[in-house]
């Protein structure tokens, strides 16, 4: 895989792990949101008036297209494991920024999934 495919493909995952962390923060106004109709529809209200909201649609967009450039540039098949990269990135970040605790059993998935994503963008 030539690095600049890779790269479009990374910046996609890289906008859809912002976007992950946007919705968590957003949901912060929400709690829990029940899943009745009037559970719903408050939180809806309560997420569309959230600038976190708006940024991880922001971010979703951005994803897609950039994704969709990855995509033309390379066969599914290599492409889209890439995608388990964004297990890693969201990790981390939640980690770093919300301070939620990675157990050793998760580190060790995640190392997996790195391996497994390289061995497959090495494949031609």
């Amino acid at each position: 895989m030539k690095l600049a495919d890779f790269s479009w493909l990374m910046t996609g995952v890289v906008l859809n792990a912002v976007a992950q962390l946007a919705l968590k923060s957003a949901t912060g106004t929400t709690g829990a949101i029940d899943g009745t109709r009037l559970g719903l529809w408050t939180a809806a209200q309560q997420l569309t008036a959230n600038a976190s909201f708006w940024l991880a649609l922001f971010a979703y967009a951005i994803s897609v297209a950039v994704w969709i450039v990855g995509l033309s540039r390379l066969p599914v098949s290599q492409a889209y494991p890439v995608l388990s990269v964004g297990y890693v990135i969201t990790a981390l970040l939640a980690w770093m920024l919300l301070g939620e605790i990675i157990s050793l059993e998760r580190w060790a998935g995640i190392g997996l999934i790195i391996v497994g994503v390289f061995l497959v963008a090495s494949t031609h």
